[in-house]
């Protein structure tokens, strides 16, 4: 019986499982419906590059109340018909859907919204302003796009909304003066924009806010004496902007408030004066006051002594300077300064921004705290994948991007040293069939890398399980780009990379189908001089990378494991395959060739290259194996045959 007879349903449940496929469209025929959830799955929509239309069939189930999608690979685009869902709809929750386009106008009809969550896709475009006419809406989360221009001051008709997170955008312009006058509002997030101009007065009337996030923008001014007012006030973050203002004389009634718990981030700053010792300083750390023009206190902050005794002398004296001789010049300075940056940020900002270095103090790692927010505290839904050395969890960071979190076992014996290697390895290399790293957590007694997150899983998963399917041009691309990364550590590198441990579970798959190379936890680095940089005990390692990854290649076409149970004795894969070398239709994957195929001669032709290449790249002898160079040539000479 088809889910969609149901005709009498109200509530279909169907989150967190592993369902794949698409969303039928006729489930618009449960008309009394009230509740769909098919959030944290691995649907599609049917056309990968259209609307999602099952969406649209919805329009007919007039009661529906909640609508929960997220964490699904829906790709497309919002149809705009998502202005026609019924009327009582509530809450929408949409995040994590890999959504493309813009945010339908219509949206603005849904009036009854209460929770509207689009947040970590890829949507384009500007906020709408039909958006306002929300009234109901409490939680509003589109943090995590694409989007564009200013801020629409439509939002402040919003009177009831209490969680506001635009973060990780490209949002610029000023921060709208009415969000001041949003009653409701407990939680701001406006952080990794490119938003300017000074800090809105009206924002330190918001007596009930609990969280300002302002970071990474670029907010210029001072903090005005009204700060103060934010009694209820709990995590304050001004980082990475140009603000600026003598900071204990005005600010300490909310920055030592009673309720400050988290620890407000003013670092990139140019604030200044006494850090305050007492309240909620206590637990504070020198991380949250960096690279600020001239704070002075305690020791444990790592600034300069404040001189007691002749404070007030020295301040008009550094006042009498900083007015008449150094602000214009810093002005000056500051407008060029932002101008360029702002430029830059524009064209180029990423969410969230890479790591560029991995010496020591120059990036910026994550807490586990954050980390055990990201993945409900490492919670079994989260588990993506384990191994000996430890757990790879799937997480969501604060700013709503979606993150693979490894967190290494150091009760394993060379987890520490696996952990090391991959920071040290992955320290100056860039490709874009590499999984990057980016960032990481590294306390005593934790340790974790966060990697891009790769939405389709391992190769192996999609060799070896009969639930998924490459085709011929799919597994060509895969082992053209595993080589493609390959050559690059071998060639392309100051120190030659050996990646020691490739195989189908270490190549993963993005969105695109796009191969990244992951783990080089027992990778070797190798100088001009051919000195050896060990990261873990293993044997005599000549050139084997090639060999390797004509293992993968192997494996790929035959659909055959190098530790198959009929590889006994003397018989590999490799001799398997020169055995039958004259018979590639015995070796290959049967549902990559069926005799009545048009193109079978071709087929034929192009997997007789490439096994003939895999046996020449395994020959005993190093010296006479292809580069990974010339590999790579080759197989986009197969690759051009097949397309031909």
């Amino acid at each position: 019986m088809s889910i969609s007879n149901m005709s009498k349903l109200t509530k279909l449940d169907v989150s967190r499982n592993s369902f794949t496929g698409n969303v039928p469209k006729d489930l618009g025929n449960l008309t009394k419906l009230e509740v769909l959830n098919l959030a944290g799955n691995q649907l599609t929509n049917e056309h990968l590059a259209s609307e999602v239309g099952f969406l649209t069939s919805l329009t007919n189930c007039k009661f529906l109340k909640n609508l929960w999608i997220g964490n699904n690979p829906f790709k497309g685009t919002l149809p705009n018909s998502l202005g026609n869902l019924p009327i009582a709809l509530e809450s929408f929750t949409a995040s994590a859907c890999q959504f493309r386009g813009t945010i339908p106008t219509g949206i603005g009809n849904l009036t009854n919204l209460i929770w509207l969550d689009l947040g970590a896709n890829d949507l384009t475009g500007s906020i709408p302003t039909t958006l306002g006419r929300l009234k109901k809406l409490q939680r509003l989360h589109i943090a995590g796009n694409r989007l564009r221009g200013s801020i629409p001051n439509d939002l402040c008709h919003l009177k009831n909304l209490g969680y506001l997170h635009l973060s990780s955008n490209k949002l610029s312009g000023s921060i709208p003066s009415c969000f001041g006058d949003l009653p409701a509002l407990q939680e701001l997030f406006l952080d990794s924009n490119v938003l300017a101009f000074n800090i809105p007065t009206s924002l330190w009337s918001l007596r009930d806010l609990l969280v300002l996030n302002l970071s990474s923008n670029f907010l210029t001014g001072n903090l005005p004496p009204e700060v103060g007012n934010m009694k209820s006030i709990t995590t304050l973050d001004l980082s990475k902007n140009l603000v600026s203002e003598q900071f204990i004389r005005n600010h300490s009634q909310v920055i030592g408030g009673p309720y400050l718990s988290q620890v407000s981030k003013c670092f990139f700053n140019k604030l200044q004066g006494e850090i305050p010792n007492g309240g909620p300083f206590v637990n504070f750390t020198a991380e949250s006051f960096m690279f600020n023009e001239a704070l002075c206190g305690a020791p444990h902050f790592q600034v300069m002594a404040c001189d007691k005794n002749n404070r007030t002398q020295s301040w008009k004296t550094k006042s009498f300077i900083l007015k008449y001789i150094l602000l214009p010049v810093g002005s000056t300075v500051t407008l060029v300064v932002f101008i360029v940056l702002w430029i830059r940020r524009r064209d180029n900002m990423e969410i969230p921004t890479p790591i560029d270095s991995w010496l020591p103090g120059t990036h910026e790692k994550i807490s586990h705290q954050q980390l055990l927010y990201a993945t409900n505290d490492f919670g079994e839904d989260n588990l993506i994948g384990k191994g000996s050395q430890g757990m790879v969890y799937k997480g969501v960071l604060s700013n709503g991007l979606t993150v693979a979190i490894k967190v290494f076992n150091l009760e394993f014996q060379g987890a520490l040293r696996s952990f090391d290697s991959e920071c040290e390895v992955m320290q100056g290399i860039r490709h874009r069939n590499l999984v990057r790293i980016i960032t990481c957590c590294s306390n005593l007694d934790f340790k974790a890398l966060v990697l891009e997150y790769m939405p389709n899983g391992s190769l192996e998963k999609w060799l070896y399980s009969h639930n998924y399917f490459l085709d011929l041009i799919q597994r060509l691309n895969i082992m053209i780009d595993v080589a493609s990364a390959l050559e690059y550590l071998h060639h392309d590198c100051s120190s030659l990379v050996v990646h020691c441990d490739l195989k189908p579970s270490n190549v993963l798959l993005d969105d695109d189908m796009v191969a990244h190379v992951a783990d080089f936890g027992i990778a070797k680095l190798l100088t001009k001089t051919e000195s050896m940089q060990q990261t873990k005990t293993l044997g005599t390692i000549g050139y084997m990378a090639p060999g390797k990854l004509w293992d993968l290649v192997d494996g790929s076409i035959s659909r055959k494991k190098p530790m198959d149970e009929m590889f006994t004795g003397d018989l590999t894969l490799k001799t398997w395959v020169e055995s039958l070398s004259n018979s590639v239709i015995q070796v290959v994957d049967a549902n990559l060739l069926r005799r009545e195929d048009e193109d079978l001669a071709t087929k034929l032709s192009c997997l007789s290259s490439i096994m003939a290449l895999a046996l020449a790249c395994t020959t005993d002898s190093p010296e006479e194996r292809l580069n990974m160079k010339d590999a790579v040539v080759e197989l986009k000479k197969s690759r051009m045959k097949l397309l031909m």
